[in-house]
């Protein structure tokens, strides 16, 4: 028997099933089984139904929705890379159109972000017209974390002079009343992005670039979950950081959950 729940809720949605396969991340045919009937996995159904705005159980009546502790361990993770670089630039870019909350971004340099995406900074100032938070976390350019990670690395160009370009990129953010740019000096074993419920991780690998390290892609399901974990992670890092602009408070825009 065909989901007519669905159907409709993508009909209202204008969106065809190409534009769900992709910001599901999975194939269009297997939209096309879920549209005719077949149950989708829990992760994809939290997925589906926040991006058409409805709840899981109106689309799928009798699916009784488990907690994230019931679904292992694995259920919040939505695809695994093996190079950060696996990632088409388009789905960082619609990670960041579809945040309408929460963007946090912590990483060494985060060098590769404006440069993919030269209206990135636009973008985020737009966010935060809208009241997203954006908080940005890069490394202290002074800090012997820094330095130890260039003597791993042995890049051509090395980490600081990345941060101060990122740095000149996100200036126009200083002043702006909902976001908070911060220096972290920590030993950084994870570069996190967030976009309010889905996240981005790169676990960082001895002496191997952000760019070749693995990547993974998470969907909170949950509070005690994976996403649960890294978002705790950020947050610890957050909270030790100081504010890149002195004259600007430090205390947290917005605690993450």
């Amino acid at each position: 028997m065909s989901n007519e729940r669905l159907a409709a809720a993508i009909s209202r949605g204008h969106k065809t099933i190409e534009q769900i396969a992709r910001e599901v991340d999975i194939d269009p045919k297997t939209v096309q089984r879920w549209m005719a009937g077949r149950t989708p996995h829990p992760r994809h159904r939290y997925a589906l139904a926040h991006l058409l705005g409805e709840s899981e159980e109106f689309l799928w009546p009798g699916v009784h929705r488990r907690p994230a502790d019931a679904l292992g361990a694995t259920a919040e993770v939505v695809s695994v890379y093996s190079h950060r670089t696996d990632l088409n630039p388009d789905r960082w870019w619609d990670l960041f159109q579809g945040a309408d909350a929460q963007i946090d971004l912590l990483g060494y340099t985060l060098y590769f972000l404006p440069h993919q995406h030269p209206e990135l900074v636009e973008l985020l100032l737009e966010k935060c017209g809208q009241g997203c938070r954006v908080r940005i976390a890069l490394a202290d350019p002074e800090s012997e974390h820094v330095r130890r990670r260039d003597e791993e690395e042995h890049e051509a160009i090395t980490l600081v002079p990345r941060i101060r370009s990122t740095l000149g990129a996100f200036a126009p953010l200083v002043e702006c009343e909902n976001a908070d740019l911060r220096f972290q000096d920590v030993p950084l074993y994870n570069s996190v992005f967030r976009f309010d419920d889905q996240m981005l991780v790169t676990p960082h690998l001895y002496g191997m670039p952000g760019r070749s390290a693995p990547l993974l892609h998470l969907r909170r399901l949950g509070p005690s979950g994976v996403f649960s974990r890294f978002s705790a992670h950020f947050e610890g890092i957050w909270s030790d950081s100081r504010a890149i602009d002195q004259e600007r408070p430090t205390t947290p825009l917005r605690s993450g959950t």
